[in-house]
C-alpha cells in the first residue's frame, strides 16, 4: 500500500502542477488581446486534468498490485541466481492454471493475486511464488496449511520453515513459497532467499493473538479455518486447535450483536443443550457427531471444546479457554 500511495501522490502532483489555480470570482478579468489562454481556457486545462489524470490513475491501480509483489519475487536476491522465462502472474479467476488440484484452498483463504518467478543457477531451479491476501491471519492461515507439522516453525516474519527442498514463511498480508530441484546446497539456497524476501515485506511480524489464546496441555496444532467451523455454516471462519482428545475453536463476528445472533441459532441446533455458565452465554450438550462439547460467547467472540467424552468434560476445558480470550 506504501507503494501504491507514493505512486498516487506523484501522479496527483504532476498532474495538479498542469493546472492553474483560477483567482477568486471577485478578481477575474476578461482576458487581454493574445492572452495565452482564450476566455473559457481555465475549463480546458481542468478537463485536461480530469482526463489524463483519470488515465494515470487506472494506470497506478493496474500497476502498482503487480510491481509490489515483483519486487519481492526477485532471482537476484542471491547471488549466482538469474530469472529464467517470464514473470507468473496469477488473480483467483486463473489460479487454478498454476495450481491445479490446490488451487481452491488459496482462494479459500482470501488470495487477491499471486507473482512468481523460476531462478536458475549452476546447481539448481528453484520456484519462487508470492501470494497476496486478504489480510494477515489469512497469509497465516495459508502458512499452517503447508507447513510440515513434524518440523519446528522458525522465526522468519510471522512464521517460517527451512527444509531441504522447500521452504515457506508468512509476513504481514503476504505468504512466500519456494520450490528447490538443486544438486547441491538446496536448503542454504532456500534460506538465503527466504531470509532476502522476508527483508522487503512490510507488515506484522507476530502470529494471530488467537493462538495464545488456546491452553497448551496437550495442544498439537492449530490452524485458521476459513469455512465451516467444526464443519457447522454457521461458524464461517476462526481458529481451530487439536489435542490429544478434543478440539477447541474460537470465531471472531463482527460485533457483540452479531455473535449474539449466530450464538442463538447455535444453541437451537443443538436442541438438547442444557446451560453451562460461562462467559455472556453458554451451553453444553452430548452430540452424535462432535461428542461432548461445549459452546459459549464472549463479546464478539464464539469459542468452545468438541469431540471431548462428555460434555462436563468439554465445560472444563472451554472454562479455561474462555478465561483467555479479552472481553469486549
Amino acid at each position: 500500500m506504501k507503494l501504491r500511495a507514493a505512486w498516487l501522490t506523484r501522479v496527483l502532483t504532476i498532474c495538479w502542477a498542469r493546472t492553474p489555480s483560477p483567482a477568486p470570482a471577485r478578481l477575474k478579468k476578461a482576458p487581454a488581446p493574445g492572452h495565452p489562454l482564450p476566455q473559457g481556457g481555465e475549463g480546458r486545462t481542468t478537463a485536461w486534468f480530469s482526463a489524463n489524470a483519470l488515465r494515470l490513475l487506472v494506470i497506478v491501480l493496474v500497476v502498482a498490485p503487480v510491481a509490489r509483489a515483483a519486487g519481492v519475487a526477485d532471482c537476484h536476491l542471491v547471488a549466482g541466481w538469474e530469472q529464467r522465462g517470464a514473470t507468473r502472474h496469477y488473480t483467483p479467476d486463473n489460479l487454478f492454471e498454476y495450481l491445479n488440484g490446490s488451487a481452491e484452498g488459496y482462494i479459500l483463504y482470501g488470495l487477491i493475486e499471486m507473482q512468481g518467478v523460476t531462478c536458475r543457477s549452476k546447481t539448481g531451479s528453484i520456484s519462487f511464488d508470492v501470494f497476496e491476501m486478504n489480510d494477515a491471519d489469512s497469509a497465516y492461515g495459508v502458512f499452517t496449511s503447508n507447513l510440515d507439522p513434524q518440523m519446528p516453525i522458525e522465526k522468519i516474519g510471522m512464521g517460517g520453515q527451512v527444509l531441504p527442498r522447500r521452504a515457506l514463511f508468512s509476513k504481514g498480508k503476504y505468504y512466500v513459497e519456494f520450490a528447490a530441484n538443486p544438486t547441491k546446497g538446496g536448503t542454504a539456497a532456500l534460506r538465503a532467499f527466504a531470509t532476502g524476501a522476508e527483508k522487503r515485506i512490510t507488515g506484522r511480524t507476530t502470529p494471530p493473538a488467537a493462538l495464545s489464546w488456546f491452553p497448551t496441555a496437550k495442544l498439537a496444532s492449530v490452524r485458521l479455518i476459513p469455512e465451516s467451523v467444526l464443519g457447522l455454516r454457521l461458524l464461517k471462519r476462526g481458529f481451530v486447535a487439536h489435542y490429544e482428545q478434543g478440539q477447541a475453536f474460537v470465531v471472531m463476528e463482527a460485533s457483540p450483536a452479531s455473535a449474539a445472533a449466530v450464538f442463538s441459532q447455535l444453541r437451537q441446533r443443538f436442541a438438547e443443550a442444557a446451560t453451562a455458565h460461562l462467559a455472556d452465554e453458554s451451553f453444553q450438550a452430548d452430540d452424535q457427531y462432535l461428542g461432548g462439547l461445549c459452546m459459549f460467547r464472549k463479546g464478539r467472540y464464539i469459542g468452545g471444546f468438541a469431540n471431548t467424552p462428555d460434555a462436563k468434560a468439554a465445560t472444563t476445558q472451554a472454562a479455561s479457554l474462555a478465561e483467555h480470550i479479552p472481553g469486549m
